[in-house]
């Protein structure tokens, strides 16, 4: 599984090393948040909706960002958009420790947010011009992994902090930690090379019209909108099932199965680990049997899992179990995009295009957890979710049909239509 690693150059893993420190560090600030809503909420009395509304603001924030910063990396280079996106949502995540009101507190998680998605794009495109052809899937792939090493340390932190300091004290000082991705600005600024790729021009220098001239609309241009509309559909199903499974899962364990050992760390481990072996699993089958398979393959598993957790009859210990499949799918997609959406644009657009069809599915999917409460009034919350994931991962299924097999593309060959 490894086995790639001992081919690549020193510049390769360089890039690798400093692309998963930046997503496993942001994971950590990310995460943080959901830990600690109990204890944001006791300290400004605010109510459930309002913890939302956060978590909304901050998700859109991110879409903006990504779309945003991936159009900087194309204009001013990978490695110096990379710096300053972790940069700017380091900090940010420290100022949220200082926060005097919940007011200043979501405007400072939007601005984190903001920096999160734009260093997911300028990321993703460093490592796919910096990684070999034959390699690229299984890099990327391995890449995303690194969420679930933040989301573990990010629940190891929370316990440990909140094992010897009061609520109140415990979530500043966790935000405050929150500046140490500021760390990797070292490391990337003393080892990492901009890929040459990566300072090309825009292959839409020369031609007129508005959408040419907008760097942030170049995505949209005749020869690559095709590329764009599908994309972001496909991001929009990737998004939209994980965010119903994950919103909405949980109580129906609870308040439909009565099943208790949800509450418990032992499935939390389950679900971090399965989300680790799926992304790993799906960075093999990325190079082994292609972008648009391996895609198709996860999609149709996550709704077979889906079926059996909310229609087959379950008790605690075979959720515990089935817990693992279920988490190990839903990670292969996610992890599978990055590598794809890279290999669909060309060079001159590709951080706009990765940034746009990745984080526009993270914003249109906020609203696949509203259909399943709209379901849920009519129906039992179990059939909401399974037709909503099963919509959801229908349309993954549907987008990637559409789109051509990108596995071992030059990257700076001109996308096939």
């Amino acid at each position: 599984m490894f086995s790639w690693y001992r081919d690549v150059s020193k510049n390769e893993r360089h890039t690798f090393w400093a692309c998963f420190g930046g997503w496993a560090l942001d994971a950590l600030d990310v995460q943080m948040f959901s830990l600690v809503i109990p204890a944001i909420i006791a300290e400004w009395g605010i109510s459930k909706t309002e913890a939302g509304l956060v978590s909304g603001v901050t998700l859109v924030a991110s879409a903006l960002g990504g779309w945003i910063c991936g159009a900087a990396a194309d204009r001013f280079g990978r490695v110096r958009t990379l710096q300053v996106t972790v940069a700017w949502f380091s900090i940010f995540t420290l100022l949220s420790a200082f926060a005097q009101n919940f007011p200043q507190f979501i405007v400072l998680k939007a601005l984190q947010g903001f920096g999160f998605g734009g260093e997911w794009a300028a990321g993703a495109v460093l490592m796919a011009e910096t990684i070999r052809n034959q390699h690229r899937g299984k890099a990327m792939g391995a890449v995303q992994s690194a969420w679930a090493v933040g989301w573990a340390a990010a629940v190891l932190l929370y316990a440990g902090v909140f094992s010897f300091l009061p609520p109140a004290l415990g979530w500043r000082v966790m935000f405050g930690v929150g500046i140490l991705p500021a760390l990797l600005i070292i490391y990337v600024r003393r080892n990492i090379q901009e890929p040459s790729a990566g300072t090309a021009k825009t292959p839409h220098e020369g031609k007129t019209g508005a959408i040419e001239r907008v760097p942030l609309l170049s995505i949209f241009a005749p020869d690559v909108l095709r590329m764009t509309l599908i994309g972001g559909l496909l991001g929009v199903g990737a998004h939209g099932g994980y965010s119903a499974l994950t919103t909405w899962l949980p109580t129906f364990l609870k308040t439909e199965r009565h099943l208790s050992v949800l509450g418990t760390g032992g499935y939390l481990a389950v679900i971090i680990l399965a989300f680790f072996c799926g992304c790993l699993a799906a960075s093999v089958l990325l190079d082994a049997i292609g972008r648009r398979q391996t895609i198709l393959l996860f999609s149709v598993c996550c709704v077979a899992m889906v079926i059996v957790y909310v229609f087959l009859p379950m008790s605690n210990e075979a959720m515990l179990v089935l817990g693992f499949p279920l988490g190990f799918f839903a990670a292969g997609i996610p992890a599978s995009m990055g590598a794809l959406f890279n290999e669909l644009y060309p060079r001159g657009t590709r951080g706009t295009g990765v940034g746009f069809c990745y984080n526009f599915g993270r914003v249109v999917s906020a609203g696949f957890p509203v259909m399943v409460g709209h379901l849920a009034g009519q129906f039992s919350l179990g059939f909401a979710i399974g037709v909503d994931a099963a919509i959801a991962y229908a349309i993954v299924a549907v987008s990637i049909l559409m789109l051509p097999e990108t596995r071992g593309r030059t990257l700076n060959e001109e996308p096939a239509a």
